[in-house]
């Protein structure tokens, strides 16, 4: 993971903070941490910590409320991008030869070139 994304992982804000920040109560927060749309991290005294990454999941739980969706709905939605992410952790990392032959096989499937050419007069011509 690059640098910008650690630091956007990084849980350093209170709630007070995140409330100033998002213009959400600690209230709301802490509703929509029940619900499981955010996980803020615990520091030693078991205050919550938020990061750069949770602020903007609560920013848009605020637009798709402010839209007219109701907790279900924006429940349903995030549960559409977790096997997404549980999927790409659990894969092991792929090998320089495995990128090779994906990238040889998406070229055949394209078909680009695995057509025929034709000759003409000595020279090779793709179609």
């Amino acid at each position: 993971m690059r640098e910008k994304e650690l630091r956007r992982h990084m849980a350093v804000f209170p709630i007070g903070s995140v409330m100033t920040l998002t213009d959400l109560t600690a209230r709301q927060i802490r509703y929509y941490e029940e619900q499981g749309l955010i996980l803020p991290k615990r520091s030693k005294g078991n205050r919550r910590l938020y990061s750069l990454n949770d602020m903007d999941r609560l920013l848009e739980i605020k637009d798709f409320l402010d839209e007219g969706l109701n907790m279900a709905a924006i429940k349903a939605h995030y549960a559409q991008e977790k096997p997404v992410s549980t999927r790409s952790k659990s894969k092991k990392p792929l090998s320089d030869a495995d990128v090779r032959q994906i990238l040889h096989d998406d070229l055949l499937r394209q078909g680009r070139f695995n057509q025929p050419t034709q000759h003409l007069g000595g020279h090779r011509l793709g179609r």
